[in-house]
């Protein structure tokens, strides 16, 4: 494989085209990046804003600029010397408007006799497809037969379906002609129970693809194999394997297809997991991304900031608790189709008690899947937590990696993590929310500094090529925010006199919501004059609330209680009381903030792995949850910012030091590989040791600030790092150093810097 040194990440849509991203390439070559890696550009529903609902696999998508701008991105990154990484989605295509999906429009119109057929995972057994689009207040007016050149159509409003050849005869009722189709309409609350096509999560337009046959393979693939045989692309970034069959299957055939490419898999490991052994260089860096925050956290503020958080929101739960029931409603509510599902595989079981176990299997399971045989003991452990009647009968079917209730069960239990952990727990437990991260764990307090050199010497001796993300178009809260968040845990009673003034003041009846809601607005810093902070807010609430599923919900919102949680939202901006005791706050946050996103950043750039760069976060960053961050960035300010970088500058709210910082990084790594080719910890020696992280990649000596804040209180004092022979220049400042040298003259000008031997 051949790993860039780096990546920058570029979200295409149809206000972003792959023209505009190979106009970008020029700057993108001057900051100093290895690789273009760009979202999803297969042809996907028109208006998609993220590219991941592909409807056709074997085009470039039309809004996204086409086979022109691809042909124009190719270019642009082979004149420049940059690799080009492209996302790719195996697991489904999109079927919300089924007219612009070929195979799919096929599937529906000839029923298990389209060529098609196979190449979606559906329980044809159970009778026709179901397809959850009608409204609640559906009237049969509102559906209409249309004649077309193919036999017709029926349609509901903007959605179109096509009839079967042969099935409409003049005078046919509606119903009739319904009833010989190889789908039903049915209402869209139905979905969740009664779906008989696997889905993406809950996503009830993504429908799954059966990659475990070679021909779908193939076919789905076409596209990808046109890239390779071209050289246009040195590298696959793969979505949602966890969803697929047989992963390990598919790494297989996706690496004989595309040898010589950089491959990484999204795929998110619990705390002390092991990447399967796929041919791949490795995860997309959601493990990385939680080491990195997590080493900037200071862990004794758990059991202070945990007695806070229970006095002011009274949630007694765990956080393990929270994931439990959060698990335990996706695996019963959510995914009900995919249990039943797997009950109709059983019929030699009573299906009551088939779900009720299932549901408690699924809840107990450790992780987000197992790849039989791999991961046999998860199964096991959560068995053994467990009392049922069936357990041990069950048990025998669900560890045959042949059988086929085993393999839906380990893609049910991917959902049910992700669903009831990420999507719903992380939105109910907001002791720290910096922690309720993509592959986080929330009742995990910081990451000591032996644990995270651990971790670094793990990664660069098994996989270091695998990438690395600080931030991503699924993370929670952006890279800078957490960098913010971090500073709470040394701030103590200054943190919770805000958190119960926010909660009093705006009387917001669910107050672990509230106490979220706090802690985003400080991450976030909001200008209380600009109305876009507003809205970004406001957005986030409605998504968190609903997300959170305690007393509103996107399928049942409350519009009472809703309107209540954005008056607290408005409030920062209106009340005056509440905006001086934020400013307050924000005083004590925003330096030591600054060195925290410049600690982390300059972590992730240097550390074992392949760094990637998040659209625009060469700057200070301010995103929150999808879609707040897929925003435009403002390339043109980034070009007239770096253009006139010649030294270090200050570190204030330009965000300049983070734009120098990432260009010295990325440059140092793309120029001088040689010098990141191992990992050593460098440890300070004084009273304040244990406020410096650092470690030598084999040439290249990063050393950053910790905890900053309380740092603040004592200073450096004598603190001091002794370097190895010879001198040693900061490629940050240019200053020069040798011998011991004290942490005062190492960070005079910047607090992070970054050595290498003179």
């Amino acid at each position: 494989m051949r790993a860039p040194t780096s990546t920058y990440r570029l979200q295409l849509n149809a206000n972003f085209t792959l023209f505009d991203a190979a106009a970008t390439v020029p700057y993108l070559a001057e900051l100093g990046v290895g690789a273009v890696y760009v979202s999803p550009v297969l042809a996907a529903t028109p208006g998609s804003t993220h590219g991941y609902d592909v409807v056709d696999p074997t085009r470039i998508d039309p809004e996204r600029g086409g086979e022109a701008g691809w042909r124009a991105l190719v270019e642009a990154t082979r004149s420049a010397g940059l690799g080009l990484v492209v996302d790719i989605v195996p697991n489904h295509l999109g079927v919300a408007d089924p007219a612009q999906n070929p195979s799919w429009w096929s599937v529906l119109r000839l029923g298990q006799d389209s060529p098609s057929a196979d190449w979606y995972d559906i329980d044809w057994a159970a009778g026709p497809l179901l397809l959850p689009v009608l409204g609640d207040d559906a009237d049969p007016g509102d559906l209409r037969l249309v004649p077309t050149e193919d036999g017709g159509e029926v349609r509901y409003f903007d959605h179109r379906f096509p009839l079967a050849p042969g099935t409409w005869q003049p005078g046919d009722s509606l119903s009739a002609v319904l009833e010989r189709q190889a789908y039903r309409l049915i209402n869209w609350r139905r979905g969740d129970a009664e779906l008989r096509h696997r889905r993406f999560f809950t996503i009830t337009s993504l429908a799954g693809i059966r990659q475990e046959d070679p021909e779908v393979f193939d076919a789905t693939h076409e596209r990808v194999a046109r890239w390779v045989g071209r050289a246009e692309i040195s590298g696959l970034r793969v979505d949602h394997p966890d969803g697929l069959a047989d992963p390990a299957d598919y790494f297989g055939r996706l690496s004989a297809l595309a040898p010589d490419a950089w491959l990484v898999a999204e795929k998110i490991l619990e705390p002390g997991e092991q990447l399967p052994p796929w041919p791949v260089a490795g995860t997309t860096g959601y493990d990385a991304l939680n080491e990195f925050t997590g080493v900037l956290v200071d862990a004794s503020a758990a059991a202070g900031l945990d007695r806070v958080y229970r006095e002011l929101t009274d949630d007694q739960l765990s956080a393990r608790a929270h994931v439990r029931e959060g698990k335990r409603r996706a695996a019963s509510e959510l995914l009900r189709a995919e249990l039943n599902r797997m009950t109709r595989l059983t019929p030699e079981f009573d299906p009551g008690q088939l779900t009720e176990l299932l549901i408690m299997l699924a809840v107990e399971f450790e992780a987000y899947r197992s790849y039989l045989p791999r991961g046999r003991e998860l199964l096991d452990a959560a068995a053994g937590a467990i009392d049922h009647p069936l357990r041990d009968r069950v048990l025998a079917r669900l560890t045959d990696p042949d059988d086929e209730l085993a393999v839906r069960f380990q893609q049910f239990t991917g959902a049910v993590m992700a669903k009831g952990t990420e999507d719903t727990a992380f939105y109910r437990y907001a002791r720290f929310v910096a922690l309720n991260e993509v592959g986080g764990d929330a009742g995990r307090f910081g990451l000591p500094t032996d644990a995270f050199h651990a971790a670094q010497v793990r990664r660069q001796r098994d996989w270091p090529e695998a990438m690395t993300a600080l931030s991503t178009h699924d993370t929670k809260r952006g890279e800078d925010v957490r960098a913010r968040l971090a500073v709470l845990s040394e701030l103590g009673e200054h943190w919770t006199r805000f958190a119960e003034a926010y909660l009093t003041t705006t009387g917001i009846r669910d107050r672990p919501l509230g106490y979220l809601l706090a802690q985003v607005i400080i991450g976030l810093g909001p200008d209380r004059d600009d109305p876009g902070a507003r809205e970004r807010l406001r957005a986030y609430a409605e998504k968190a609330m609903r997300e959170a599923a305690v007393h509103t919900s996107w399928t049942d919102p409350d519009a009472d209680f809703e309107a209540g949680v954005l008056a607290a939202v408005d409030a920062v901006f209106d009340n005056a009381g509440l905006a001086d005791e934020l400013a307050r706050l924000e005083t004590l946050v925003e330096q030591p903030g600054w060195s925290n996103a410049l600690a982390q950043k300059l972590i992730q750039l240097t550390a074992p792995g392949v760094p990637d760069v998040y659209q625009g976060t060469e700057l200070w960053d301010d995103s929150l949850v999808d879609p707040d961050n897929r925003r435009p960035v403002d390339y043109q300010r980034r070009r007239a910012r770096l253009a006139g970088l010649n030294a270090a500058p200050p570190v204030d709210d330009s965000g300049a030091a983070k734009l120098w910082v990432t260009r010295q990084a990325l440059r140092l790594r793309r120029d001088r590989p040689e010098l990141f080719s191992g990992y050593r910890p460098v440890v300070a020696n004084g009273p304040a040791a244990t406020h410096l992280l650092g470690f030598d990649r084999g040439g290249a000596i990063t050393l950053v600030t910790r905890l900053p804040y309380s740092l603040g209180e004592t200073g450096w004092d004598e603190t001091a790092v002794t370097l190895p022979d010879g001198t040693w220049r900061d490629e940050l400042t240019g200053a020069e150093h040798a011998g011991q040298v004290a942490v005062t003259e190492l960070f005079a000008r910047l607090p992070v810097a970054l050595l290498t031997r003179s």
